[in-house]
């Protein structure tokens, strides 16, 4: 198997890795509990924590930033 006989400069390998990005935008859906607000597709939504109206897990305590 054939090896290089030099290793790759950072910049050779950056200038190739610019063309690896996404695609495409992530899908957003409008949110079920909070009319306006947009929420991403098949996601729990992290500020009330419910799918689809249905209860995935209870929000207890929200943290303070101090």
């Amino acid at each position: 198997m054939a090896l290089p006989k030099r290793r790759h400069s950072n910049q050779r390998t950056r200038k190739r890795r610019t063309h690896y990005k996404l695609a495409h935008k992530p899908a957003m859906v409008p949110s079920f509990e909070q009319p306006g607000n947009y929420t991403l597709l098949h996601h729990v939504d992290p500020a009330t924590g419910r799918y689809r109206g249905r209860a995935v897990f209870e929000i207890t305590d929200k943290p303070q930033n101090k």
